[in-house]
């Protein structure tokens, strides 16, 4: 009985070790959007979803990373709270939030497409400010039209970018870190 064990092998179909991927990204960033930093002086709270965002991007590459945002944002849409404040619902994209959740798929694409095979941990930190640029300027975009551009550009920054920015490059440098494991992980999938 123990040879026979040893002798079956069981695989998982590729299809399915794909899809659970694209799902866990899918619940990580909602879980990042669970963990929030109100500001008293912004409609945009401070999250882990664009720690989530960048890693779907970097470990899933340009269409699985980009296939796990849409489907995050799909949930959101149908009414599950994944986004911050346990939120819901199409009117959450035409939100002060709107126009950086709309970037996420892109940047997760931009993320997995520039960090392509082969893989060079140098070009993290490139293609996660390049990747961050994306949600940052969709989130200002967004914010203007939820202000109805009555805002300065420069009021925008400090609402949207400017508060932000530390947590980024602690985010970025994380990201940088578990980049071990983005070969290993790739040549599964």
């Amino acid at each position: 009985m123990e040879t026979l064990l040893k002798e079956r092998e069981w695989k998982i179909p590729l299809i399915l070790v794909k899809t659970f991927a694209i799902f866990t990204f899918t619940i990580l960033t909602a879980f990042g959007a669970y963990i929030y930093i109100p500001l008293p002086f912004t409609p945009v709270p401070i999250t882990l979803q664009v720690f989530f965002v960048l890693l779907s991007g970097m470990y899933l590459g340009a269409s699985r990373g980009f296939l796990s945002q849409l489907f995050y944002l799909f949930l959101g849409v149908m009414g599950i709270p994944v986004f911050a404040k346990t939120s819901a619902g199409i009117n959450i994209l035409f939100g002060p939030t709107g126009g950086y959740l709309i970037a996420f798929p892109i940047a997760s694409f931009i993320m997995g497409k520039l960090l392509n095979p082969p893989f060079r941990k140098s070009k993290i930190f490139f293609v996660s400010f390049i990747s961050l640029s994306i949600i940052y300027t969709l989130g200002i975009l967004g914010l203007g039209v939820f202000f109805s551009f009555k805002k300065s550009f420069y009021s925008l920054l400090l609402m949207g970018v400017l508060p932000f920015i530390p947590g980024d490059i602690l985010k970025i440098i994380l990201i940088y870190s578990s980049s071990f494991y983005v070969k290993r992980f790739r040549s599964i999938l």
